[in-house]
C-alpha cells in the first residue's frame, strides 16, 4: 500500500520595503514522504505538530476594529515573524525594491525591524543575505556583497552597499571623515524650540538605576548654569563629540516632522540630541522617551489623533527614516551620487493622522511641502 504524503500549504508574511503591504510567500517543502511509512514516530510528530497549530490558532486572539491597532499588531507581528524569514526569500524582497545600482555599489531600502549585524537573539540580519544579494543580482558565480556603513535596527532608509571589498572600504573611509552627507526625517512627539538650528552636545554611555538596569546614551555636556551663569565643565574623557542639525518642516502643537543631518556619526545620537537635548522624543522611541524607563509615555492628544491606548504604545514603531544620502564621486570622471528613498507606509500613516505635511523632492532635491494623505 502507498505510504501517505503530506505538505503545509505556504507561509504569508505582511513586508515593509517600500510599503508596508507588499506580502512574500514561503514556499514550504513536504513535511514527509513515502519513506515516512517505516518511520512511525515521524508520523506522530506530525499529528502532534497539526494538533499545536490547530489550538494555536484558537487561541489567536482577533485583530482590532480600530484601524491604527490593527495596523501597529501588523506590524508587530512583522518584525517578529521577520526573524523566521528564510535568507533566500529576504534577498529576494531587498532585490525588487532596489534604490540605486551600478558597476560599484548597491543601495537598498532598509526595512524596519531588521538587524544589519548578528547578535543574542538575531537569527536573521542584513550581513546574512548578501551572499545571496549578490547572485540574485549578479548570477550565481557572484561574489557577496560588503556593508559599506549600518544602520539601527529600528531605522528604515538609504544602506549602501559594495561590490568589492576596496570599494566599501572607500565609502566607509567617506563616511569616516565625514565627507557623506546624510539627513533623515524623524517624527517627533513635541515641537523643538527654535524651529532649525544645531545641537552640539557630547555624548556617552551610562547605566540607569532602578528595577531595569541597563545603559543608555546620554548627554555630557561641556556647560552648566551656575547661579544664573554659564560655567564650563570639564568633559569626561569617555563622552564623544555629536553635533546634529535639524530644521522643522511641519508641525502641530502636539507633534513635528523634522529633517536631520548629523555631522557625525556616534551610536543613537539622533534619538538622544531629540529626546534629551530638544526635549521632543521621537515617535516609538521606547528606550530614550524617558530616562528611568523603557516604553514611551505620549500625550492624550496624540494617542487620540492614532487612535490608540496607552497600553498600546509600546508597540508603536520608531519614526526615523534615512531619507537622503548623497555619496562623492568614487572615481575621477564620476559625478556625486544623490541617493533619496521614500519613508515606509507605516511613517506617513502617522503623519496623515498627526495632521503633518510630507515635503516632496524634485529631481534636483529642492523640497516642496505636501499633505501626507496625497502619498
Amino acid at each position: 500500500m502507498a505510504a501517505p504524503s503530506c505538505s503545509v500549504s505556504g507561509l504569508w508574511v505582511r513586508g515593509s520595503w517600500q510599503r508596508l503591504g507588499n506580502l512574500f510567500t514561503f514556499v514550504s517543502k513536504p513535511l514527509c514522504s513515502a519513506a515516512a511509512a517505516s518511520r512511525p514516530l515521524d508520523a506522530q510528530r506530525l499529528a502532534e505538530r497539526f494538533r499545536a497549530q490547530k489550538q494555536e490558532q484558537k487561541t489567536k486572539k482577533p485583530l482590532p476594529t480600530n484601524p491604527v491597532q490593527r495596523r501597529v499588531q501588523e506590524l508587530l507581528r512583522f518584525t517578529e515573524q521577520l526573524q523566521r524569514v528564510h535568507p533566500n526569500v529576504l534577498a529576494k524582497a531587498l532585490s525588487r525594491g532596489l534604490v540605486h545600482q551600478d558597476e560599484d555599489l548597491v543601495v537598498i531600502n532598509k526595512p524596519y525591524g531588521l538587524p544589519v549585524h548578528g547578535g543574542p537573539g538575531v537569527r536573521l540580519c542584513i550581513s546574512d543575505v548578501l551572499p545571496v544579494l549578490g547572485k540574485l543580482l549578479r548570477g550565481h558565480k557572484a561574489e557577496p556583497l560588503h556593508l559599506c556603513h549600518r544602520l539601527d535596527k529600528e531605522t528604515t532608509g538609504v544602506m549602501v552597499l559594495a561590490w568589492e571589498k576596496e570599494v566599501a572600504h572607500q565609502v566607509q573611509e567617506l563616511f569616516r571623515t565625514r565627507q557623506v552627507t546624510k539627513k533623515y526625517w524623524a517624527v517627533t512627539t513635541r515641537t523643538p524650540v527654535p524651529s532649525a538650528g544645531v545641537v552640539d552636545i557630547p555624548i556617552i554611555e551610562k547605566e540607569v538605576q532602578g528595577q531595569e538596569r541597563h545603559h543608555k546614551m546620554t548627554l555630557s555636556p561641556s556647560y552648566h548654569m551656575d547661579n544664573g551663569k554659564i560655567v564650563r565643565v570639564r568633559t569626561s574623557r569617555n563622552a564623544h563629540l555629536a553635533v546634529t542639525q535639524y530644521q522643522v518642516l511641519s508641525s502641530t502643537l502636539s507633534s513635528a516632522l523634522l529633517e536631520l543631518q548629523p555631522i557625525t556619526g556616534i551610536k543613537h545620537q539622533l534619538r538622544v540630541h531629540l529626546s534629551f537635548g530638544l526635549d521632543c522624543p521621537l515617535l516609538g522611541d521606547h528606550k530614550y522617551s524617558d530616562w528611568n524607563r523603557l516604553a514611551p509615555q505620549l500625550s492624550a492628544s496624540i494617542l487620540k489623533k492614532l487612535g490608540l491606548p496607552q497600553s498600546k504604545a509600546r508597540h508603536i514603531p520608531l519614526h526615523l527614516h534615512a531619507c537622503q544620502l548623497t555619496l562623492p564621486a568614487l572615481q575621477a570622471g564620476k559625478e556625486e551620487l544623490n541617493l533619496v528613498c521614500k519613508p515606509p507606509r507605516y511613517f506617513v500613516h502617522s503623519l496623515h493622522r498627526l495632521g503633518l505635511k510630507m515635503p516632496s523632492r524634485d529631481q534636483n532635491g529642492d523640497e516642496e511641502t505636501t499633505h501626507s494623505g496625497a502619498r
